[in-house]
């Protein structure tokens, strides 16, 4: 029985063969008919170029041979027909390619984001979003231009190289032998430069990273730009980095550019040989000036195929870094597995509970610590509590974000772990303390926690989160922007649009994340009295710093040091005088007006 093959390491599975036969087996095979009838196409092409070679010969030997008019006339038109067929073959293929190559790095993107989307959070923490929009750009068009690159060389220079050949041979075998021995040594040299030349291309990849990095920041954060006058340093960082990738592509040229006067000298030695020994054929061997000059066509044709063919394995490397960059994307196992054979969540009663909880972010420094408590439907649960002391942890661990280490969570008797996670985020709306509202309309914002709601759906939700009066006040109303990040409204605005898209879900679980932390008191009156009944047979889960917004809460959990170290109402926990009261207390001393300094004020 023979044993099962090791799986192969990063290292072999990324080396460039193994990758061209992976490109060529699940991409370019998926479309084998329209390169067939590329190729086919590339080949007309490469027979007329041929062709048009071995005719030159029959045109200067009727020309100043048997000065026959009517047979150059015939010639020239055959030339003309070649041209003409080479010309519609070479648009054929040309466009047939690029409509492969379109559909490859159409296909490519969707797996790329595909496969992002199935990553938990865990998985983005470490990284920087530029990363994976310069994959997604860079590694999916670096596949279809490995495939190109390849059938192109097979077909368009390889086929033109042969046919070419043929031509020299059938004018000249000996010839044709004594201009091919510059090739081995041509082949010796380029090889030399691969491996450095896939060094540099990676380099450059992770320079162009950082450039994008820099810029995207920057744009993201200019008011901190603009109010902490970092102008300079951004400039200053964005400099070094488009300095080192400019070193980079330098480097790139040199070493990519050294193989050009060794193919122009073995050229220069080639044809210089071919021309010594033809003109010797024809002046002492009784040779034809024709066969001469459709040999010496025939070799100028060939040279740039040629090169091209001797850069191959060059050009080839240099693609097939962008295809590592994209394999290394697509092979990672999920961090967050695809989870669909699992159960749906059903709820009946959507009571919640917390038992025993343990998680950790980073090895041993714990977030939450034996984290217990209920949430029960139709009421408004609130945690308090320091920050640090695993809050907004828990929302994490509800919406399965991660998942905790031991203790279990449970929504009307149902471990989370054991239903689908697309199931459970169905059940809840969450609105968090840092609004995200997608490029788009207000509408379009509103409408993603109900695809495909109703203008009256989308209407009610916003009077219900206060953001229609706002809304109407536009000229565009519902239709109006929201710009980038929600930044054509005020902080206020983007929270209410995130409260109406809450509500619209209609889910039987509601986290708010200092849902009302940007708006004014009297808005918040408002939203917090408009809320009141739509949280009716719902489980409403809140984090609140500021206490006041709370405490009309049915129940309250101080969050101390990952676990619950007290519970109650509002005004049963003052009573107690516990830390919550501890906690009350400061707020409403911070609250207070400050008096003026003895020191600050004038005598008298």
């Amino acid at each position: 029985m023979t044993e099962p093959k090791p799986p192969l390491s990063d290292d072999e599975r990324y080396r460039a063969w193994p990758l061209v036969k992976r490109l060529l087996t699940e991409q370019g095979l998926t479309h084998w008919r329209k390169y067939a009838v590329a190729f086919v196409l590339m080949a007309i092409s490469a027979g007329c170029t041929a062709m048009s070679a071995y005719l030159i010969g029959d045109v200067i030997n009727q020309a100043y041979i048997y000065r026959n008019l009517p047979a150059l006339i015939v010639l020239g038109g055959v030339t003309a027909l070649l041209f003409t067929g080479k010309g519609l073959a070479t648009y054929g293929h040309t466009v047939l390619l690029s409509q492969i190559g379109n559909r490859i790095v159409a296909n490519n993107q969707r797996a790329v984001f595909s496969k992002l989307l199935s990553e938990g959070l865990s998985f983005f923490s470490d990284r920087h979003s530029t990363e994976f929009i310069a994959r997604l750009s860079a590694g999916a068009t670096a596949a279809t231009q490995v495939i190109n690159l390849l059938i192109t060389s097979l077909g368009r220079d390889l086929l033109s190289l042969i046919g070419l050949l043929t031509v020299m041979v059938v004018q000249d075998p000996l010839m044709s032998f004594f201009s091919l021995v510059v090739a081995p040594p041509a082949f010796l040299v380029l090889r030399k430069m691969i491996r450095r030349i896939y060094k540099i291309g990676r380099t450059q990849f992770q320079g162009g990273t950082r450039i994008i990095e820099t810029l995207q920041e920057t744009l993201q954060g200019i008011r901190i730009v603009k109010a902490f006058t970092l102008e300079d340093i951004m400039r200053q960082r964005f400099d070094a980095n488009v300095a080192a990738v400019e070193h980079e592509a330098n480097k790139m040229a040199r070493v990519a550019a050294r193989a050009s006067p060794l193919m122009e000298t073995l050229g220069g030695i080639a044809i210089a040989i071919a021309i010594t020994y033809g003109g010797y054929r024809v002046l002492n061997t009784g040779a034809t000036p024709g066969q001469f000059f459709s040999f010496i066509t025939a070799f100028l044709l060939a040279y740039e195929p040629a090169k091209r063919l001797a850069r191959l394995n060059i050009e080839l490397n240099g693609g097939l870094v962008g295809v590592r960059i994209l394999f290394e994307v697509i092979d990672g196992p999920p961090s967050e597995p695809i989870d669909t054979g699992m159960p749906d969540l059903t709820i009946v009663s959507p009571r919640l509970e917390f038992d025993d909880v343990h998680f950790a972010y980073r090895g041993d420094q714990a977030v939450l610590r034996g984290m217990s408590f209920v949430a029960e439907p139709g009421r408004l649960t609130a945690l308090v509590g320091p920050s640090g002391g695993g809050k907004s942890t828990v929302f994490n661990l509800l919406l399965r974000f991660y998942d905790g280490e031991h203790g279990k969570i449970t929504i009307d008797g149902h471990d989370i772990r054991k239903v689908s996670r697309r199931s459970l985020r169905q059940h809840v709306a969450y609105v968090g303390q840092d609004i995200f509202l997608f490029r788009g309309t207000i509408r379009e914002n509103i409408a993603f926690g109900k695809p495909g709601a109703s203008e009256d759906e989308i209407v009610a939700a916003a009077k219900g989160a206060y953001a229609h009066d706002f809304i109407m006040q536009f000229p565009l109303g519902y239709d109006s922007p929201v710009g980038e990040h929600g930044l054509q409204l005020s902080g206020g605005q983007r929270q209410r649009i995130a409260i109406a898209r809450a509500l619209i879900k209609n889910a039987p679980i509601i986290l708010l994340d200092e849902a009302t932390a940007a708006l004014d008191s009297e808005s918040e009156l408002q939203v917090r009295e408009a809320m009141e009944h739509l949280f009716e047979g719902r489980t409403t889960l809140a984090i609140a710093h500021r206490l006041h917004t709370i405490s009309h809460a049915d129940r309250i959990y101080v969050i101390e040091d990952g676990h619950m170290t007290e519970s109650g109402r509002h005004d049963d926990l003052l009573a107690e005088g516990g830390r919550y009261a501890a906690f009350y207390g400061l707020q409403l001393k911070q609250q207070e007006p400050r008096q003026p300094s003895p020191a600050l004020v004038s005598p008298t």
